[in-house]
């Protein structure tokens, strides 16, 4: 009787799942409108997908009150409808792909068109697709944008944006919000918090295409690589990906804005508030996230020059620059076929993207903060053993840090060890080589996208089993929200009252 009231109180975030649903419907008129103003044929793949979304989503929010106030959310609503919303909108994203290919030589399967909308919605920037420069505009549109909607977090966004969400929208944003502080506030109304961190990402986001047009790209072009920049999802318009540009200007440009996506935007936001950029720099882990990024990227160079594949000093520190920020920041972009570098660089900058980004950024992985915790409590326990009665306690940036947040820390690398090991497992069942296995893997969990071999920088996802690509869809899918979050609905004591 328990688990049945537990699951019955637990259908109260139907109907406002179903609301989120009828906002994310209304995203498709974007690259519906660039389609009927450019023509490009992919008009008729998005008209059905946006009514059926929204339909969907109004009778799901007709289960609930439509003018009373929604029940307050609780911790395990949040949980659930967290879950719900990353692993459901990508079936409704993946409408339009499936209604296009559908209508050409090559239809897309369902596992495909599930696939490139979860690699899209949780930045991962994995692809199926080749031939992506004679696409139709629209469908490129589309891919790019859904990534700029989850690089902040579509709920983050509900949270900002939906009135109705206003009471429980706390525990949406604990939920959703990455990395062990998830109780920070920024302000004291959860919902201003959120407006603040889009504001903040719209505001860099319209920089970044300002800087990308005014650096040579067609305006289309600018805004997708716009959206997979600050997003830090790199997918791309062409199958050259940002190599098809040919251009060092704009690659220094998306250097800095990898950069800018790479560090906490809470402090963006406390930095603008205060009008000052010290909050910036005195943060400990964006000093940490810069310094590996920018520090990895001239070991490399120093690398490439001492194996004699440079081509000029400025050249090969850029090349090297740009690319492993790119994989690092988690983003996944290319100039380059670095697989052909030497061997530690590959291994070197798909490792880097598990740690190098800061919580509370747009990537993914284990965050620096949780890295600079793991050092710190490490070093705690060498004191110990010297001083077994000595006080020190874990502290970063002069904030001391709970035990609780430790042991949190400590679980989800337990947590992400097994995950990445048990999934390379899963496709060694399906003869898939180990590195290109564990490459694969280690870049879905991360949510950074190319591996080595056949799924590198100078292939794609398309020449993978239906196996292989579900088991990938699952390591985006607990990448993006971190593991435990999902795993935790799994266990029976979650559904009792």
């Amino acid at each position: 009787m328990k688990r049945h009231h537990r699951l019955s109180s637990s259908l109260r975030v139907v109907p406002v799942f179903g609301a989120i649903l009828m906002v994310f419907s209304l995203t498709m008129l974007v690259p519906l409108a660039v389609s009927r103003s450019l023509v490009d044929g992919a008009e008729g793949a998005f008209w059905p997908a946006v009514v059926a979304t929204f339909v969907v989503g109004l009778l799901l929010r007709l289960l609930g009150p439509l003018r009373s106030p929604m029940p307050e959310l609780q911790v395990r609503d949040g949980i659930l409808l967290v879950s719900l919303c990353w692993v459901l909108l990508p079936l409704a994203a993946s409408g339009p792909l499936l209604l296009f290919f559908a209508a050409t030589p090559t239809p897309m399967s369902f596992t495909g068109a599930y696939f490139e909308a979860m690699s899209a919605l949780t930045t991962t920037g994995s692809t199926v697709l080749t031939g992506l420069d004679a696409l139709p505009a629209s469908i490129n549109l589309w891919r790019c944008f859904l990534q700029w909607l989850g690089g902040m977090g579509i709920l983050v966004l509900a949270v900002a944006i939906l009135p109705m969400l206003g009471v429980g929208g706390s525990q949406l944003f604990r939920a959703e919000t990455a990395g062990p502080m998830k109780d920070t506030k920024l302000t004291p109304r959860i919902k201003e918090t959120a407006k603040g961190l889009w504001t903040v990402y719209c505001a860099i986001s319209l920089a970044c295409v300002l800087a990308y047009w005014y650096g040579g790209m067609a305006a289309l072009d600018a805004w997708m690589h716009m959206f997979s920049t600050l997003s830090l999802g790199g997918l791309s318009s062409h199958d050259a990906s940002f190599g098809y540009f040919q251009s060092p200007a704009l690659e220094w440009i998306a250097i800095v804005f990898m950069l800018l996506a790479s560090g906490n935007f809470a402090l963006y936001f406390v930095s603008l508030h205060r009008r000052s950029w010290k909050p910036i720099f005195r943060d400990p882990e964006w000093r940490g996230s810069m310094l590996l990024l920018l520090g990895g990227s001239v070991f490399i160079a120093g690398l490439l020059w001492a194996k004699g594949m440079s081509h000029g000093v400025m050249e090969t520190l850029r090349t090297a620059l740009f690319n492993v920020i790119s994989i690092g920041s988690t983003t996944g972009y290319s100039t380059t076929d670095y697989s052909l570098w030497p061997v530690f660089a590959p291994i070197f900058m798909i490792m880097l993207s598990g740690m190098a980004t800061s919580a509370g950024s747009t990537g993914a992985g284990i965050k620096m903060i949780r890295v600079l915790i793991l050092i710190k409590q490490a070093r705690r326990e060498m004191s110990r053993i010297i001083h077994p009665h000595a006080v020190n306690p874990v502290s970063i940036g002069g904030n001391v840090i709970s035990n609780g947040t430790i042991f949190a820390v400590l679980a989800f690398m337990l947590v992400y060890g097994t995950t990445v090991l048990g999934l390379t497992f899963a496709l060694l069942l399906s003869d898939m080589p180990f590195d290109v296995a564990f490459s694969a893997i280690l870049a879905s969990v991360n949510n950074m996208g190319p591996g080595l071999g056949p799924v590198g920088p100078a292939g794609n996802y398309a020449s993978l089993s239906t196996f292989q690509l579900w088991v990938c869809t699952l390591a985006m899918l607990l990448g993006r929200l971190e593991m435990l979050s999902f795993m935790v609905l799994f266990r029976p004591e979650f559904w009792r009252k």
